[in-house]
């Protein structure tokens, strides 16, 4: 039997809360209520229940990706690197929902996701120093943020916003 080591599961515990506070606030800054719904949506807009689910999914990955990352990346430099994308993108994940829901200005959101993808693209290509399993985990990320850049896209074409 092997003996656990001390703070094994530090890195696990701190990625699980990290992944869990930017899904809390992300759910916190959506708001479907009436101005939401009363958006025009194009047909091929996924059904609401399905965002929490992917987010989900997609923050379980990234958290993953990180604890992964960790493990295989010993300097103080390259951890404290990764900490500061994971943060930037944590931020700018948050002040998506924020400037959609919250302000309810689909345009400024539109400007801004190109930089979230950005920050998605800045965590693959770091993570794929310590692991390129790591990487591939944030591929999903990647994939729905461009999707989402293109549902953002339709919802200011079909109502106007500039």
């Amino acid at each position: 039997m092997t003996e656990a080591r001390p703070g094994r599961w530090k890195p696990i515990v701190a990625a699980a809360l990290s992944a869990s506070a930017v899904g809390g606030l992300g759910a916190l800054t959506t708001d479907l209520g009436p101005w939401y719904y009363h958006l025009q949506k194009p047909r091929w807009q996924p059904p609401d229940w399905l965002f929490g689910p992917a987010w989900t999914l997609i923050f379980a990955l990234a958290a993953l990706a990180g604890v992964i990352y960790w493990k295989n990346r010993r300097r103080r430099e390259d951890r404290l690197q990764i900490i500061a994308a994971f943060a930037l993108n944590a931020f700018l994940n948050t002040l998506w929902s924020l400037l959609f829901f919250r302000l309810e200005r689909p345009a400024w959101a539109l400007y801004e996701v190109g930089f979230l993808w950005l920050s998605i693209v800045l965590l693959i290509v770091l993570l794929a120093r310590g692991s390129r399993g790591a990487a591939w985990l944030l591929v999903p990320y990647l994939v729905w943020v461009s999707f989402a850049s293109c549902l953002n896209w339709a919802i200011v074409q079909l109502n106007g916003f500039s």
